[in-house]
């Protein structure tokens, strides 16, 4: 998405917050924002980097994002390790102290919560990254990176509502 945007794709994008680790807490369980930071899991933490920048820093959010996407999926970091995270944002030019005081804030917790809720009640999403466009969301895993011929090629997908699943059997690599 960030390719597309960058390359000048006319595109109206929202980035919206939703927690792998709470689509994992039992029914009736407290809800992993009400928990303390020691339950979080290994992603409540970047999230909440990756709002702080959004809503503090939005010119420099797409930057930090791939970094904060990198610390993981490309250095192998722990995301629940504030270091790795520190790391990222200083690495996408942020100052890793604003940072963390923005994502440490209470209304930073607040806006987790609140759009995971959302995605989660007007979208049924289930999973990251989904996509959304007018009521209809699908999830989808693409099979290279950075490539925003695919990005456009999905949105193109998303429009034909007759298309439910369309999932490989075996990856063709």
């Amino acid at each position: 998405m960030i390719a597309a945007v960058r390359g000048g794709s006319d595109l109206d994008v929202r980035y919206t917050a939703f927690s792998l680790d709470q689509i994992h807490v039992p029914e009736g369980e407290a809800p992993i924002w009400e928990r303390d930071p020691d339950e979080w899991g290994s992603g409540v933490l970047a999230l909440l980097y990756g709002i702080a920048v959004r809503d503090h820093v939005p010119d420099q959010f797409l930057d930090a994002h791939l970094e904060l996407f990198a610390a993981r999926h490309v250095h192998g970091g722990k995301l629940e390790e504030e270091d790795v995270l520190r790391d990222a944002v200083a690495r996408a030019g942020l100052d890793p102290d604003d940072v963390a005081a923005a994502a440490h804030a209470p209304e930073t917790l607040k806006s987790l919560a609140a759009e995971h809720t959302e995605m989660v009640d007007e979208y049924a999403v289930f999973g990251v990254p989904t996509f959304i466009e007018g009521d209809q969301a699908v999830f989808v895993r693409f099979m290279d990176r950075g490539n925003a011929d695919d990005v456009l090629r999905m949105l193109d997908l998303l429009r034909w509502t007759s298309l439910n699943e369309f999932k490989r059997t075996s990856i063709p690599r």
